[in-house]
């Protein structure tokens, strides 16, 4: 059975970067694979029986949160009923981000931006793209909020390539941090999920396909094949001895 590496935080970047710069994979192309897979994923955790079903998606104004307000749409055009929780205003968001953001005002998606004494609806999940692999130091403001707010609801969270406040190199917990049902990650698993206080935190682990070319992983010295061959989104498994495996 193949192991599959996992990446740092640094590594992860170095990859984005080659596929945009290399490849001409832009973010764009990035952000509809993982927000569709993402989807697939929470559709899944439904019993695959989305119609009307409530969902609450907690969006930060980064990448991560780009990838959540992506999924956001694929499940309203699915039929689910999802409520967008943003930590900023619209005019907070730029780039990828904003444009995702900007399709949901178009559509008329339920939207509403994090304030004090704002609560959670009720929801059969939470979608938590607050914070990515990009996190440095404990969350702040709004984004703190968001996090508190998702641990105090009795919904299962599905995170977004990490659990909001996991670092991912190095495993650390911050505070706060969210304590997930299900971890979807990106492009291959990162390195600080082998930590155990990270496993705790992390729920089921799952790998999905963002189209990163096997030659671009060669080229940083990673053996990694066709992972997705059969679907892609992966169930994953941690072993005893840090090595990581697709679960069965």
């Amino acid at each position: 059975m193949l192991s599959i590496p996992a990446l740092t935080a640094e590594q992860m970047v170095e990859v984005d970067r080659r596929m945009i710069e290399e490849y001409g994979i832009t973010l764009v192309r990035m952000m509809e694979n993982a927000g569709r897979n993402l989807a697939r994923l929470a559709g899944r955790m439904l019993d695959d029986d989305m119609e009307d079903r409530p969902i609450v998606v907690l969006a930060g104004r980064g990448n991560n949160g780009g990838g959540g307000l992506t999924a956001a749409r694929h499940l309203l055009n699915w039929g689910a009923w999802v409520q967008v929780l943003c930590t900023h205003p619209p005019g907070g968001y730029g780039g990828v981000a904003g444009e995702q953001l900007a399709i949901l005002q178009k559509m008329g998606a339920p939207l509403a931006w994090a304030e004090e004494g704002w609560e959670l609806p009720p929801c059969d999940l939470i979608i938590d793209a607050v914070i990515g692999y990009g996190l440095r130091g404990d969350p702040q403001g709004e984004a703190r909020n968001l996090v508190e707010l998702a641990n105090s609801s009795k919904a299962p969270i599905l995170s977004l390539d990490a659990p909001s406040g996991l670092d991912v190199t190095t495993g650390k917990l911050s505070s706060p941090h969210i304590r997930a049902s299900a971890t979807m990650t990106l492009a291959l698993p990162k390195q600080g999920f082998l930590a155990a206080e990270a496993q705790a935190v992390l729920g089921d682990l799952y790998l999905a396909d963002i189209s990163v070319p096997p030659a671009l992983y060669e080229d940083l010295g990673l053996d990694v094949g066709p992972l997705f061959a059969r679907d892609t989104v992966m169930p994953l498994r941690i072993g005893e001895d840090g090595q990581i495996f697709e679960r069965e």
